[in-house]
């Protein structure tokens, strides 16, 4: 019987994972939907009311069925994604959502409760320790570690878990990378995730097959593929939206408030922007706007929950910046005659400060191991935003492109958790 389940909760896609009995290799847990299986799920709830009970009760699904559900009834659900941006943060309390008020654990415990029920036999029967992953550093302004840490546990607690460890996600990415040496080395890891980059340094041994680990060095920084996604919406949608546009009060011509614009480009903010009082603020001060046209197709693309479908399109030409060096951004709800041309150089140059934002994180986790470049043996690169052709130049230039390696993106750190969770020093590994 496996030991433990890794659980790698990204702030875009989830995966779960186990030791397979026998060969004790990692592998994710597959999931079915719509005649196929998937495994990275992404890391998203929808609730809605079903009426057809008394008194009515709040439904919810996870995942690829939550989007499923909100594609085919987005006016009567509440879709939430990038929950575990909040999860560090002192200042998000709770979420009200149809007079029900959820706290980040209740969040979480409802997503893992309904991935649980789609998991059929492999997550019936839950192993007593679970292995979770957690980025070096989190993200959002003044992250507190420990109170996410106790928001996990939390939501966690009642599963039957007798042992509850987190890893950080770096560490859990260099432990499957390292099934694939041979010969010892001294290893970087950067994992691009959705809401943050981390690094671990790591010296792996090989004996009689065997691999041994000895950590060197954490470190990491609030930047990742949604900060990116976030310059895309700046620069090309926003200004269609009216932000950077004025209103006329008391004889005066202001600028428009910017928090708003703002929230629209977080994907995490998305899902409480149509309930707060500066959007409602936004709505009172239409008529007095310079540009309202624009500013009305901005309300207009909030009330109708045009979010996730804005956050698809801007996913996949990110994704299409990293093949080709322009790509047209098409998106209806802004406009039957809205067509933009971006440029990879133009965006290279909106992500140029978050990048050195990255690359001082990793001279940071460099000098806390007292380690040179040219130090370390290989450099594996994780996470969706490691096919960002700027983030792979600035490890070639500071590694050579000889060093690089990648591979399973999307898996690696929940086949690492899984491995660790396997282990008999796995409480080791484990870190608050």
């Amino acid at each position: 019987m496996t030991r433990a389940l890794g659980l790698d909760f990204g702030t875009t896609n989830t995966v779960l994972a186990t030791v397979a009995e026998g060969d004790r290799s990692a592998a994710p847990i597959l999931f079915p939907f719509e005649g196929e299986t998937v495994d990275a799920l992404r890391s998203a709830l929808c609730f809605w009311k079903d009426e057809s009970h008394a008194p009515p009760t709040i439904e919810a699904e996870a995942g690829p069925w939550a989007i499923q559900h909100y594609i085919d009834d987005p006016a009567d659900c509440r879709f939430l994604q990038s929950m575990k941006t909040f999860s560090a943060s002192p200042h998000f309390q709770n979420a009200w959502l149809y007079a029900r008020k959820y706290r980040f654990e209740d969040l979480l415990r409802v997503f893992i409760e309904r991935l649980r029920a789609h998991g059929g036999e492999r997550l019936t029967n839950l192993p007593p320790r679970i292995v979770v992953g957690r980025p070096v550093t989190f993200a959002g302004a003044s992250p507190d570690a420990e109170l996410a840490m106790t928001r996990y546990r939390a939501a966690l607690t009642g599963f039957g878990f007798t042992e509850i460890l987190f890893v950080y996600e770096p560490v859990a990415a260099a432990f499957a990378f390292a099934r694939s040496l041979r010969r010892d080395a001294r290893v970087l890891v950067a994992d691009f995730g959705g809401g943050t980059t981390d690094f671990s340094i790591m010296n792996f041994t090989v004996r009689r097959g065997v691999v041994g680990a000895e950590p060197l060095g954490h470190g990491g920084v609030g930047v990742a593929g949604d900060t990116f996604d976030y310059r895309i919406i700046n620069h090309v949608v926003l200004p269609r939206l009216g932000k950077g546009t004025k209103f006329r009060s008391m004889g005066k011509t202001l600028d428009l408030p910017q928090g708003v614009f703002a929230s629209f480009g977080r994907w995490n903010q998305l899902s409480v922007l149509k309930s707060s009082e500066e959007f409602r603020d936004l709505k009172q001060t239409l008529r007095y706007c310079v540009e309202p046209e624009k500013v009305g197709r901005f309300i207009d693309l909030v009330e109708d929950d045009q979010g996730y479908p804005l956050y698809k399109a801007v996913s996949a030409a990110k994704a299409r910046l990293s093949k080709a060096e322009e790509t047209d951004f098409v998106f209806p709800p802004l406009g039957v005659d809205f067509r933009a041309t971006i440029r990879r150089a133009d965006f290279e140059t909106w992500i140029a400060d978050d990048l050195a934002r990255v690359e001082a994180a990793l001279d940071d986790t460099l000098a806390r191991a007292s380690l040179a470049p040219a130090s370390i043996d290989k450099v594996f690169l994780t996470g969706g935003t490691s096919f960002v052709p700027a983030v792979r130049r600035l490890f070639e230039r500071r590694f050579g492109a000889d060093r690089l390696e990648s591979g399973d993106e999307l898996l690696s750190i929940a086949n690492g958790l899984a491995l660790i969770g396997e282990r008999d020093d796995a409480a080791a590994w484990a870190t608050s």
